[in-house]
């Protein structure tokens, strides 16, 4: 491995730690999934193909480690998205801390396939290709469940209810 190859890696690692923060909503869960794919990328680096950038290549690698993980949690409870955040007696951020921790739990009650694009999107500011790239879908499917996850996500944070029905196209 070269050492510019270190380097990529390296710079990768504060958008993981974003990422991972957004898609589990548990600060020690989030460095368990970045340290796991961290882990992964160096022991398979060989693999990785060259096409297109390292950082995409990671995140895919972040993404599949948390599907992974969802999968075989499925038959545990469901924990509560945002209980970790503590209340802060510091008044002058008090209102920004409430926002932050109403959008983390909107953002948590989202399907964890429009929560990753979000992110991806939103916080990470990948292009839609990129973001088809890292998750493996088409590009029109990363359009639509942007447009899914952001009307829900608005719902949540005005308090509407969301309509779960799906609509017929002709």
């Amino acid at each position: 491995m070269r050492a510019q190859d270190e380097a990529d890696i390296v710079a990768c690692i504060p958008s993981l730690r974003r990422y991972a923060r957004g898609l589990s909503a548990d600060r020690e869960r989030a460095d368990d999934l970045v340290q796991d794919t961290l882990e992964r990328a160096w022991g398979r680096f060989g693999l990785w193909q060259r096409r297109g950038e390292v950082r995409a290549w990671m995140f895919g690698i972040m993404h599949n480690l948390f599907i992974d993980r969802l999968r075989s949690q499925r038959s545990a409870p469901e924990q509560s998205a945002g209980d970790a955040f503590p209340e802060s007696p510091d008044r002058a951020t008090q209102a920004d801390r409430l926002e932050v921790r109403d959008l983390d739990r909107a953002l948590q009650r989202l399907p964890p396939e429009q929560r990753a694009i979000l992110l991806l999107v939103g916080v990470e500011e990948m292009s839609y290709q990129e973001v088809a790239g890292v998750l493996g879908v088409p590009l029109g499917t990363v359009m639509s469940r942007l447009s899914r996850g952001r009307e829900r996500l608005r719902a949540e944070l005005e308090g509407r209810e969301v309509s779960r029905t799906l609509q017929r196209v002709k």
